[in-house]
């Protein structure tokens, strides 16, 4: 393709809005420009990359026998109603009537349709396993959209489904995706970790996230510096250190301290920060709420505290005022000693001794409490957050916590689907049975981003060779000067365009300017002429990658990018 002809052009200013690098990148290299808040417009440069992204996966899909379908973006309300997630997907579901104020959304996902698609024509244990896939745009009604295409409204996803007649078979599919997104993720020149993933508003028993690792991630993952464990910081489980639960019990005391004791600049008498607890009353499913407790230095991780039993999901924690006006308590005194409260706390205070809490009376506190000695010890969970340096779940080696992007996220639906939208086939012995289902997405518009998070530096994009979006540029030096060169140059671009993906940089600008633009837009090659190299037979070649140029004879250009 030839410059002059590429629609879109780079711009030097970073956008105002723009918070993480891969958005103002996108943005100066000329791949999007934004229509609305969470809506992009992808331009030649940017279409380029988003289409030999899909094509690396579509390659990997249909070579593991899965076969390409394209559903419908706007789908009926019934199917939605029939699982119960019309009302339950929430808000990021966009409804919408046609003309007979039928009911219909914006696709944000297609298990729904997918199933009822499979269900007019399952029939027979013969037909199963069924694999399909699509690379189809879907809409999610972000609240806050942000980060460009890595969190944007309207994107483009590879979502695969898979129909099996028992666990085993769907094992063996789920496997063979997890082995094949590592293949493609390869493929794209991608550092990706894959890690255990709650399974959140899709459903299912078992899921696996991929993470491309990077310091601009939205989400914390956890895995072991001695194994293959891995696992989401929201499902990774705490093993905690043995205690050494102290024998002396020392005499409880109240103390008096106008504000947080977490950040007190003076430290009372016999106050230890180490056993300072923290009270949090979070709504149960009944009307009272419950308090949980955990050691003031670690976090709550809120998906394991909505699977216990108590407590309703999804989390809500009370606000200062609701406890104020509700109950007449301080949020910041709040304590488990005479609590009126049911109580839940974390693991890791469970052989704790000598600790502070909050007295449940204004400027108050309760130093040496101890369990079983001031109040009864109650039931203990799995509450916080894991950190860098806990024990692995799987007993090899101690924890690590890195940022990654989401990618992909793959399912073990079971009959999540199928249950209740009735789809049904004959089994081996005449019997009708539910197929089981596998649910497998990789995000492609995200997967550009996160790329460009991984490979870039302070001159722009890095792309690798096979996602690129162009694998070599051409940037002739006084093209539309010298008519040589301009012969040369056109000849050279066509012989090279047959057998890698070129793009000429015809343009009347300055040699310094295509340079950083070819830079921004970070195409893996990039080939001078000029008029001295033209006399000696010879073009000058840069990696993007590397700093350095090399004199390469013309006869041999073509077995060199090879």
């Amino acid at each position: 393709m030839r410059y002059t002809v590429l629609y879109g052009g780079t711009r030097k200013e970073t956008p105002k809005d723009a918070e993480i690098i891969s958005h103002k990148l996108m943005i100066r290299a000329g791949m999007i420009k934004k229509l609305s808040s969470g809506l992009y417009t992808w331009l030649p440069i940017g279409l380029k990359v988003l289409q030999k992204v899909s094509n690396i996966i579509r390659q990997e899909m249909n070579s593991i026998g899965f076969a390409e379908i394209l559903m419908p973006i706007v789908q009926p309300a019934k199917f939605w109603q029939q699982t119960e997630r019309w009302d339950k997907y929430g808000p990021l579901l966009l409804k919408i009537k046609d003309r007979h104020e039928k009911e219909y959304c914006f696709g944000p996902t297609h298990e729904e349709i997918v199933t009822d698609l499979i269900k007019q024509d399952l029939t027979t244990y013969k037909n199963l396993p069924i694999k399909v896939y699509q690379i189809q745009t879907k809409f999610r009604d972000e609240i806050r959209p942000r980060y460009g295409v890595m969190r944007a409204r309207e994107f483009t996803m590879k979502d695969g489904y898979s129909f099996h007649i028992n666990q085993e078979s769907l094992q063996e599919t789920y496997d063979e995706i997890k082995q094949t997104y590592h293949r493609i993720f390869n493929k794209m020149g991608l550092d990706v970790r894959d890690v255990l993933a709650d399974t959140g508003s899709i459903g299912g028993e078992i899921s696996h996230e991929f993470h491309v690792l990077a310091n601009s991630g939205e989400d914390l993952i956890c895995f072991s510096d001695q194994s293959d464990f891995a696992a989401n910081i929201e499902l990774c489980p705490v093993i905690e250190k043995p205690f050494n639960k102290q024998k002396i019990f020392k005499n409880i005391t109240k103390i008096k301290y106008k504000g947080d004791l977490s950040n007190a600049e003076q430290i009372p008498d016999n106050f230890d920060p180490n056993n300072l607890i923290k009270c949090l009353l979070v709504q149960g499913i009944s009307s009272q709420p419950v308090m949980l407790i955990l050691n003031n230095k670690h976090t709550l991780n809120p998906t394991k505290a909505e699977k216990h039993p108590k407590i309703a999901a999804p989390l809500v924690i009370l606000s200062y005022q609701e406890i104020k006006n509700k109950y007449d308590l301080d949020i910041h005194y709040l304590g488990p000693v005479n609590s009126k409260f049911p109580i839940v706390i974390d693991n890791s205070i469970k052989g704790i001794s000598n600790f502070t809490c909050g007295a449940n009376e204004q400027e108050y506190y309760l130093v040496n409490v101890n369990w079983e000695r001031d109040l009864n010890l109650p039931e203990n969970f799995d509450l916080r957050n894991a950190e860098d340096g806990d024990l692995s779940p799987d007993g090899n080696g101690a924890l690590k916590i890195k940022k990654g992007i989401e990618v992909s996220h793959i399912f073990q639906l079971k009959d999540t689907y199928t249950k209740p939208m009735l789809i049904k086939y004959n089994t081996k012995v005449g019997k009708s049975d539910t197929p089981l289902m596998g649910c497998y997405g990789i995000g492609v518009s995200r997967i550009v981003a996160a790329s460009i998070e991984q490979h870039h530096d302070d001159k722009g994009i890095i792309w690798p060779t096979s996602i690129a979006p162009f694998t070599v540029i051409i940037i002739p030096i006084n093209y539309h000067k010298d008519d040589k060169i301009k012969e040369f140059t056109d000849q050279f671009y066509n012989k090279l365009k047959t057998k890698f993906d070129v793009l000429l940089d015809d343009r009347s600008n300055s040699p310094g300017s295509k340079f950083a633009d070819a830079d921004l837009i970070g195409i893996p090659h990039r080939i001078v002429i000029s008029q001295k190299l033209l006399e000696d037979n010879t073009i000058e070649h840069k990696k993007r990658c590397e700093e350095n140029t090399s004199i390469i004879s013309i006869d041999k250009i073509e077995s060199f990018l090879k």
